[in-house]
């Protein structure tokens, strides 16, 4: 412990000693890292120094024990006591704030729901999980834009991304990602039938453009018009974009605006995000060695969540939760779901240290 907070605290000096040289201000890009890591580790670094005072009274303490005086050897025993007790507390709380802090948390976040296996019932729980979310956003007071809305006949979701802006939206969000699955029975199901579809959701912190740097000659823009089911969004002019990232391979389109500048934005605001995720998962692949949690993974693969309708029950699968509060969880009310959830990871974080 002592090492790490000596090693956290050279580092903090270290950045203060960047930021105010002369020239720290000619690359911004490197400055505003400097500065978001710099402010990251304020709290930690008045801890720290707090521990490490406690921690060499103690030694001073145990020196006193050594005394000939025998009325100063019990003040320094019972003082030893006391610092004895204060550090374990204080230990306590410097591991979780020496846990590695996801920088992207405090981002604002790209929320995107595709309807999966299940036909119309899957697209109508698509739409289901996007009006939780709405009302999540709504209860933590955060702004939402709908950045590209794909619909389906039967008045589900096939597609839907959210641009969700407010404090620690990723932090909170990010656990969400992943495979949603439903049992009910559906409106034309005469016999009663339960039936089991299910939705995915993709939880990607909003990059700004210090965090990815894009070359336009890594991209191919394409122009189209508009389109939509009955004749909604048609227009006669070619809006419509679409954005190919060559590197990657990655394509985004967005069509919902009027304005072709409009549509270029938003599509680049999604692909940026998109990158910036690629970029997280390679990192959490490095690092995966030293610390694996199922409910950091992010695999969307794997069934996080199950919501039962003929029993009003909410399971998630990761940390063996089950609500049942399934009507409240559908209204947005997703607080207790969410702080097990961070709770959990948390825990096996400290267990790792």
């Amino acid at each position: 412990m002592i090492d790490k907070l000596k090693t956290v605290i050279s580092r903090y000096d270290e950045l203060g000693d960047l930021m105010n040289q002369p020239n720290a201000m000619t690359d911004m890009n490197n400055f505003t890292k400097m500065a978001r890591e710099y402010r990251n580790m304020e709290k930690l670094i008045i801890h720290a120094k707090k521990y490490l005072s406690d921690y060499y009274n103690l030694l001073e303490n145990k020196e006193i024990l050594k005394d000939e005086d025998e009325e100063l050897r019990d003040l320094a025993q019972e003082e030893i006591e006391e610092l004895r007790q204060t550090l374990d507390a204080q230990e306590k709380t410097l591991k979780v704030l020496l846990i590695p802090k996801d920088l992207a948390d405090d981002k604002n976040t790209i929320l995107e729901i595709r309807s999966g296996t299940g036909g119309d019932e899957a697209a109508l729980f698509a739409g289901d999980l996007y009006r939780m979310y709405l009302r999540f956003a709504e209860r933590s007071g955060w702004k939402t834009e709908i950045m590209s809305l794909n619909g389906n006949e039967g008045g589900g979701i096939k597609e839907v991304i959210i641009s969700l802006n407010g404090d620690g939206a990723y932090g909170r969000m990010k656990f969400e990602s992943g495979v949603h699955r439903v049992q009910r029975i559906p409106e034309t199901e005469s016999s009663g039938r339960i039936h089991t579809s299910a939705a995915t959701v993709a939880v990607l912190p909003e990059a700004e453009e210090v965090d990815v740097e894009i070359s336009e000659l890594d991209l191919k823009i394409d122009t189209y018009r508009a389109s939509g089911a009955g004749g909604q969004h048609v227009n006669k002019t070619e809006s419509a974009i679409r954005i190919t990232h060559n590197p990657t391979g990655l394509v985004v389109t967005c069509q919902d605006e009027s304005s072709q500048h409009k549509n270029r934005d938003r599509a680049m605001k999604v692909l940026r995000s998109r990158l910036y995720e690629l970029e997280l998962e390679r990192q959490h692949k490095e690092r995966s060695d030293a610390r694996k949690s199922m409910v950091s993974t992010g695999d969307r693969s794997a069934k996080i969540r199950t919501y039962n309708f003929p029993q009003g029950r909410v399971t998630d699968h990761r940390i063996n939760l089950t609500l049942y509060k399934l009507a409240d969880i559908m209204d947005g009310d997703l607080s207790e779901v969410i702080e097990s959830l961070k709770l959990e990871d948390q825990k096996a974080a400290i267990d790792a240290f």
